[in-house]
Formats: C-alpha cells, structure tokens, sequence
C-alpha cells in the first residue's frame, strides 16, 4: 500500500485511533493533513510523523469539531492555498458521552449530529470537487459497531452512529462512478483514551474493580483481547489504498469477532 505523491486529511488526529491512522498514512508515503482543535498538540504530532521517503510535507488545521461552522472555514481556508486538495479524507472524531437514552437530553442528540454527522458532511463537500477531477478519492469514516449491534448505555452515540452509517451509504452510492469510495471501519473495544474513561465510569457505577469490569468486557469478544489503535488504522489505509479501489459502502468491523451479526 503505497501512498506516496498523496495527501491524506486525517481529523481528530492528535490522539488515540486518529494519531494512529495519520502515522500509518505517513508511514506508507502520504502527506498528512491533521485536523484537531489543539494546536499545540497537533504541532507535535505533525513534526513527529515519520517520513520514509524524505519527500512529505505534514502540516496541520486547527479546528473544533463542536463549531462545524469554523470546521467548513478553516478547511476552505487551507484549500484556497492547497487547491489539488486531498485524495484521502478520514472523518474521526471523539464519542458522544455515555449513558440510557432516556436520560440524554435533547440537546445532546443535537450537539453529536453536529459534531459527527455535520462535519462530516461539511468535509467531504470540500474534498470532493478535487477529488472527482482525478477521478479518484478516498473518504473512510471511523465510527462504532453500534451500527451493526446498538451497544448498551451509548444511547446517543447508537443514534448518530447509525445516522453517520446510513449518509456514508448514500454518499458512497451518488460518487462511486467518480472513483470515490466511502467506507467505514467500526471499532470494537479498542484501546484508547475513551475506552479507559467508559471503563472507569462503569466502575464509578458499579463499584466493581475495574479487573472485573475488563473481565466481563473481554468475556464477550472471542479473540479475548482489546484491540489496538494501530489495528483498527491498518484497515484505514486499506481501505484508503488502490488495491480496494472496488470497495465502497460498506462497514468494516474491527473488534475481535465481537459483534453478533454479519
């Protein structure tokens, strides 16, 4: 999977599942744009990705995925002095917060449509024009298994991750013969700061020891293990590459056999 002369914009990428992808991007040859609202973390990321071949430039945009709005103009900002644009678009960012959907008031629902859904569709809006002049692009959303299976006590993100699922299905329909593809990779208990801070909060309502919190999470994924950011961002370049050029609409679970349907 050689991504060399390409460039990558890769969003919530300061940490976590989106760090990892931008590092596997960079490895394999692409210029990597990333996305964030920390600009002193992504100043340290960028300058620590690798470039094997010597010739990447990585760079960054600052930007708040809660304000879609400053989202829609720092990437229109970037792309007036960078009109060849990108050929890799990964839309990542952090879960909604935990909890029953009865108890989430309305304007959670509509904070995390913003957050995930809106700035997804704000970015791919950008990138695609130039993508369609190649005929050829990449759009890879991150998002959760609960498209496949509803998780227990994620009732929002249940909600707009099905939602993220089904305009990722619409829009890969409407670009296929551009030479775009939509794709998305489905995480399962992954190893990340979220994962650790969905543990403790079931600790902090249980009052069960955070062994025995893993134990009966690890119960119910048959490799019985957690996964790794890097596992679930080697399926990102996959999907990104030429070789899964025929690839489009999907979902790709990467969670250890854990979720119950095809």
């Amino acid at each position: 999977m050689d991504f060399l002369s390409q460039r990558a914009l890769v969003c919530g990428s300061t940490q976590g599942i989106g760090r990892a992808v931008a590092e596997a991007l960079a490895q394999r040859g692409a210029s990597v744009t990333l996305l964030a609202r920390d600009e002193t973390a992504l100043r340290e990321v960028a300058a620590a990705l690798p470039t094997p071949s010597g010739s990447q430039v990585h760079d960054f945009v600052v930007a708040d995925f809660s304000q879609p709005e400053q989202v829609r103009t720092a990437v229109q900002t970037y792309l007036a002095t960078h009109p060849s644009g990108f050929d890799v678009l990964v839309n990542n960012t952090g879960g909604p917060a935990g909890g029953p959907i009865l108890d989430a008031p309305v304007e959670a629902f509509r904070a995390a449509f913003e957050q995930h859904l809106v700035c997804n569709h704000l970015l791919a809006q950008a990138v695609v024009p130039a993508m369609r002049a190649r005929q050829r692009g990449r759009i890879i959303n991150i998002i959760s298994t609960s498209v496949k299976q509803p998780l227990p006590g994620l009732g929002v993100s249940n909600t707009i991750r099905g939602a993220v699922a089904n305009w990722a299905k619409t829009l890969a329909n409407e670009v296929a013969a551009d030479g775009i593809t939509v794709n998305n990779v489905l995480p399962g208990s992954t190893i990340t700061q979220r994962h650790i801070s969905l543990i403790e909060k079931k600790v902090a309502q249980t009052g069960q020891p955070t062994a025995e919190v893993e134990a009966g999470m690890l119960a119910r994924i048959p490799a019985h293990r957690f996964g790794q950011a890097a596992e679930v961002a080697a399926a990102v370049a996959f999907l990104a590459s030429e070789t899964a050029a025929y690839i489009t609409g999907v979902n790709v679970p990467v969670d250890g056999g854990r979720t119950g349907s095809l």
